[in-house]
This record gives C-alpha cells, structure tokens and sequence, in this order.
C-alpha cells in the first residue's frame, strides 16, 4: 500500500493552493472541456452550468461568490432514471449527448433547459431532444427529465419575463435552408406547470451574418427592451457573439450594426485564445454586467487538449453616439477596453484573490466517488467499487472495450493545462487470457492512449496502443520480468509531447514511449481526460484491477 509520509506529501500538494495576483486572475475561469457556459445569480452566489455531450454524470454545475473561483458542487444528470429513457446517455454517439444548456433561478426554483443529440442507427437519423430538469437546490437532487414536444433544433433558453408569463427560445433551420448550417431564431410561451410549448411561434431573426450556424441563443430585458444574445458562424475560428434588440419579445428585432459583439475572427489564428463566442450575461448587485464565453486555447498548434473551456469578460452598455439618429439604441459592449478575451484581468471583486489548484488526487478513502469522475456514457453496472477501509478504486475487467458507443469499464477527470506529470499505482494479477487493465488519456472513442498492463500466453506484458481517428497511430509491447503484482504508471505531457514510463518499486521508472500530443487532441466538442482502465477484451472476465492512487499534478511554468 502506499505508505503515510507520501500520502502526506501529496495530500498536502492538492491542497497546497497558491494565491497570486493580488490585482489579476487569469482566464479561463473553468479549465478543462467546460464548454458552452450558461450563468445565473441567486443571492450572492453565481451558478454555471455547461454542455457534457456523451459523458456521464451529466450537465456539471459549478458555483462561486466572486466569479474566479469556481468549486464544481454536482450535476443535472446525476442517476440512470434521467439517461435511459427520453434523454439516452446509455448508447449515445461520441460528440452528441448533451449540447448548449441554459441555467435560470425564478421563485425557488432552478431550472436547466437543454437538448440532447441522439443519432439512431436504425433511422439514421439525428434526434434533437429538448428538455428541462428542476431543482431547489443547486447541489441536487434534479428531476426527471420533462420533454417538450414540438421544440424543434437545439441551444434552447428559458425567460422569464416580469409580466409573470415564460418564453421558451431556441433555433431551427429554415424550412427552405439556402445552405447547411443556416438557421434561425424562435420564441414560444411555455406553460412551465405542464411543460409544454402554447400560444403562437415567432419567428426572430436570422443572425447578423446570414443565419451561419446561429444557434445558442439567450434573452434579457433591459430598460423596457428584449436583447436576444445568439452564437453564429460555428464553434471554431469563425465563432461570434451577435445581439439584436426589440420593443417586444416578438419582435421585430433590429440588429446591432456593430455585430459581432464579442469574436476572435478578426485575430491572427495564432492569438493566445481563438473560437471566442457563445457568451450568457450576468448583472452584479452593484450594477455592472459580465459575460461568460466559451474559447480555446492556442497551447500547441492554435489548440489544446483541453478543448472550449469557459471565459469571462465585463460588459459595459453604451449609446449610440450618432447625431443624426432619431432613436439611439443602447448597446452591450463586451470588453470595452480591448475588445476581446483577455488572460490577464482585474478582479472583479477587490475582496477576492485567484486560487490555483495544483491539481487533482484520489486516494480512493471516500465512499463516495469524487464528483470529477466521468465515464464515457452510463457505466454498466459493477464496473467499479470503492474499498475506503483499504483506500482503493476496483475496476473491474468486463468484456467492453474503448469503441464506438461501447460502455467500457473506463473513467477519467478532465486535463486543465497543457504540462502535467499523472500517475496511478495499481494492484494487478489477472486470471484470465487478454485481462487488461491501467491508465488511459481519452478525448473521445477513437482518440485515445491506452497505456496498461495485459495477460498474453500466460505472460504479463506492458502495452501501449495509440489510436487517432480510429486508426493505429502508435504502439508498443514488451514482456515485464519479475513482475510481482503492482505497477506505478507515469505521464509526464510538456509542450507537445506525453511521456510514459512505469515502476515495478515505485522508485526507479523505466522510459517506454513519446507520443504526439495530437492523438488525443481535441478536435472534436470535447477535451482530453486522463483515467484508469480495464477490459475483458471481449471476453467474460472475473479479472479486477486495484487502484491506490491517482495524481495529476500541474506542472508550473
């Protein structure tokens, strides 16, 4: 077992926090594959909820009081009951799953509306499942799933206006689309005792660049006036946050002239952060205003493997200044001073100051699993169990392994930065022929790195295989001499590179492989996890791995 004193050490390294700059905070505020950011306030705490795709738990929620320092307090999707029926996390493709929430508070109640993107096999077609999940406490438990019918597209977002009646907008493609990708702005009243959709559909707008990909849309009301936030030209470079404005929720909606509001089109493609858009706005009690956005970061070839993570910038509303105007509208003006996502920024609080994780450990003493585990859909039952008494994580071999829309045993927490040393000692002696197990960097299906430990011909070897678009891009096998049980593995990431090696005494490491760090880099809507990992390989397996540990510490740089 792994002894006190270096329990100690890295006990006290996760929660060794370092408090920098007693004027700054860096962005993103929520690092690791936290994309698409929906925010609300209650009282003195602000609440954000993002996308989760195909992962399970689902619709991660974090909470702060000074909006820098977020602590990640649940989720949405939290038992089978909400995922095996109406929204399908069981069997749900890679990149579909749960896509664009929106968070709101109204009367005691917080509600989540989102949709989950299921394509049936069978149909061959994609399903857009819009639905909404009810709390009264943040934390959970959440309701079941309520599917509103004849909610067509995706992104939807709750209003709730202060003449006491509810509007549910969200996007479609125009009946006769004049390209892939176009759509449009709706808004329907909706009866939130029955859950269902009333009234007549308005049709809204079509965005400010022709409709491309607009989608992500969120309403407010400001001096008498409705501001209907959107996203448009897609989540990459072209990314863009657009607003236009209205007497009546119905419209018509003029557009603001100066769209985009917020992008990073108009930036080198080598900029520190690109694809900046899809942004939810706040107001603070002292009356300034702040949005949140999702972006990536340009660590290694203008991305990273942690994918879109969540940003912030201030807003400020300004007048149009023009003479000659009858009507000067006002106008949200994201990151007046600079015009786009800054990393270094002022607090927004003075009372606050940036903490900086070192990272994440789990010495498995709970009984209750950490809340940054995620699996890749809802786990099959028995594929793990925790033993607090000894501190250890049981994972068991089933016949699953990592492929499309497979349940494999296989769990991980997400990468936050680029440079990181993660390690995981595992207790393994397997029965049966072709049991695998050890620690795994996923992004999705097939983007992964396995590197484990494998029975073959009665002989224990250490295997790596690297798989990039389902394709074989890197392996390596070796026969282990005088293997006696236990492995510690070891994945140093710098620059561009993941580095593996492993210990059979938890001293000496021996070097196995580098690996591009472009295997598992996120191209997809979903960054990088590192985890553990096990596999009958097919085959009906009584076979377990045990987990002492796992760290994953952040290298400084």
């Amino acid at each position: 077992m792994y002894c006190k004193q270096r329990k100690l050490i890295f006990i006290f390294l996760f929660f060794a926090l370092c408090i920098y700059g007693q004027q700054e905070f860096s962005n993103p505020i929520i690092k690791g594959g936290y994309p698409d950011p929906s925010i609300c306030k209650v009282d003195d705490t602000f609440y954000i909820v993002n996308s989760s795709f195909e992962y399970f738990p689902g619709l991660p929620i974090h909470k702060s009081k000074d909006l820098i320092n977020w602590d990640l307090i649940g989720y949405g999707l939290h038992q089978e009951s909400q995922v095996n029926s109406v929204v399908n996390l069981i069997d749900v493709q890679s990149d579909g799953g749960i896509h664009a929430p929106t968070i709101r508070y109204n009367n005691g109640t917080f509600y989540i509306i989102s949709t989950n993107v299921y394509f049936d096999e069978k149909k061959q077609k994609a399903e857009m499942i819009n639905f909404i999940i009810t709390a009264k406490n943040p934390e959970g438990p959440w309701s079941e799933p309520k599917h509103i019918l004849d909610a067509p597209g995706i992104d939807p977002d709750l209003f709730f206006d202060d003449d006491g009646r509810v509007w549910y907008v969200g996007n479609q493609q125009p009946e006769d689309p004049n390209f892939d990708g176009e759509g449009e702005i709706w808004v329907q009243e909706i009866d939130l005792q029955k859950f269902v959709l009333v009234g007549e559909r308005h049709l809204l707008w079509r965005g400010a660049c022709g409709g491309v990909w607009a989608e992500g849309p969120h309403m407010y009301k400001k001096d008498s006036k409705y501001y209907l936030l959107i996203a448009e030209g897609g989540t990459s470079f072209n990314h863009a946050v657009m607003v236009a404005l209205s007497d009546k929720i119905e419209g018509p909606y003029i557009s603001n002239p100066r769209n985009p509001i917020l992008t990073s089109r108009n930036l080198s493609y080598d900029n520190w952060v690109n694809s900046t858009g899809h942004g939810d706005i706040v107001r603070l009690d002292d009356g300034r205003y702040y949005m949140v956005l999702l972006g990536i970061r340009n660590e290694i070839k203008r991305g990273s493997n942690m994918g879109r993570e969540t940003f912030i910038v201030p807003v400020s509303w300004e007048r149009e200044p023009y003479d000659w105007k009858k009507i000067k509208y006002l106008w949200p003006v994201v990151a007046p001073e600079t015009g786009r996502v800054e990393l270094q920024n002022q607090l927004i609080f003075d009372n606050s100051n940036k903490i900086i994780s070192n990272g994440f450990i789990d010495d498995f003493n709970s009984e209750i699993l950490n809340l940054n585990w995620n699996f890749r859909r809802f786990p099959l039952n028995n594929i793990f169990q925790i033993d607090s008494k000894k501190g250890l994580l049981n994972l068991f071999c089933n016949k699953n392994k990592i492929k499309e829309r497979g349940r494999a045993a296989l769990m991980g927490f997400k990468q936050t930065e680029t440079s990181f040393e993660y390690r995981a000692k595992m207790f393994f002696n397997p029965k049966d022929e072709g049991s695998e197990a050890g620690v795994s960097m996923f992004q999705k299906d097939n983007n992964y790195i396995n590197f484990t430990l494998i029975k073959q011909n009665d002989n224990i070897l250490v295997q790596i295989n690297a798989i990039k678009d389902g394709v074989l891009e890197d392996s390596f096998v070796s026969e282990i001499n005088n293997y006696k049980g236990q492995i510690e593995f070891k994945v140093t990431a710098c620059k561009s590179k993941y580095e593996l090696s492993y210990s059979l005494n938890g001293k000496e490491f021996i070097f196995v492989k580098s690996l591009d760090y472009s295997i598992i880099k996120s191209n997809g809507y979903t960054g990088a996890h590192l985890g553990v990992y096990a596999s009958g390989n097919g085959q009906i397996s009584n076979d377990y791995a045990s987990f002492d540990y796992v760290n994953y510490l952040i290298k400084t740089k």
